[in-house]
């Protein structure tokens, strides 16, 4: 086995957390789960599976993480950070079998492809593969406190390119996709409210230059009209980078996430806003009050 460490985050995971398990004995000395209390199997299904599961309140998830960063007994000097929906290709594991072991001493991360299975399907057209900072070296990493899309952030050193992927690859329902979603919703109005008002005391992180591409572009998205960007995004995704070629699931991958879910959270944009008449300084009164420090 490699000199890694994987660090899972869960809430009742069980559906999940047997496969995730087994995919990160393929190439981790060690398994942590940092669990928040399920009420399911997950915590019995990893034990059983040799997993060491830790349990911990849960703040957000930038918190519940740093607090597994600087609690866990870590001994490697790799982490993984994995979600329990997730699994390495065999292809990615061949790869860092070979890339590891020879290693300048500088590159402190290293960045890989995230793909989407979405209901059984692998989403091929329409979206570009997040590019995500997921392997690391311990004492160079926190995990920046945003609402949403919080990064793996290094203190120092080069950031690496792995080729191969990793997959999301969620086997609940539609019903709990739509919920989780809805709870997504307020965490990207309010990530979208305080990048807009600049609240965000530093908005420059080391996480690999597609994380900067991608905050830029993010930045370029708010500056567009509520509800019209979010149906411009799904145009974009799904007819002219082709998303109607993966058929029914495609096209539901990109109303739902492309379309439904960036209404969703301009509306909650849209309530706060019209709440505090539009007036900038109680809006981010507001923001501060009751979401600066969590």
């Amino acid at each position: 086995m490699l000199d890694i460490s994987v660090i899972i985050l869960t809430y009742n995971e069980q559906v999940h957390i047997e496969r995730c398990i087994h995919n990160a004995q393929k190439f981790a000395k060690h398994i942590y789960l940092v669990d928040c209390y399920s009420t399911d199997s997950t915590v019995e299904i990893a034990r059983s599976l040799g997993a060491e599961v830790y349990q911990h309140p849960w703040e957000n998830y930038s918190k519940q993480f740093n607090w597994a960063l600087q609690n866990l007994p870590i001994k490697t000097e790799w982490v993984w950070r994995m979600d329990a929906d997730e699994y390495l290709s065999d292809e990615l594991i061949e790869e860092l079998h070979q890339t590891l072991p020879s290693l300048p001493k500088d590159i402190n991360g290293f960045t890989a492809p995230c793909l989407r299975i979405f209901m059984g399907k692998y989403i091929r057209h329409g979206i570009i593969p997040l590019i995500l900072l997921r392997l690391f070296k311990i004492r160079y990493a926190v995990c920046e406190n945003r609402f949403m899309d919080e990064h793996i952030q290094l203190s120092e050193g080069i950031i690496g390119e792995l080729k191969h992927p990793f997959y999301d690859d969620n086997l609940n329902g539609l019903t709990w996709w739509t919920t989780k979603h809805n709870g997504y919703a307020t965490r990207e109005a309010i990530d979208l409210l305080m990048t807009e008002y600049g609240l965000y005391e530093n908005d420059v992180v080391n996480s690999g230059a597609h994380s900067a591409a991608i905050r830029k572009k993010k930045l370029k998205y708010i500056k567009l009209p509520l509800f019209w960007r979010a149906f411009a995004f799904f145009f974009l995704r799904y007819f002219i980078r082709l998303g109607f070629l993966d058929g029914k699931e495609g096209f539901l991958w990109h109303f739902l996430q492309g379309w439904w879910y960036r209404t969703l959270a301009d509306a909650k944009v849209y309530e706060i806003k019209k709440r505090f008449g539009y007036d900038a300084e109680k809006i981010k009164a507001y923001l501060k009050e009751n979401y600066l420090n969590l």
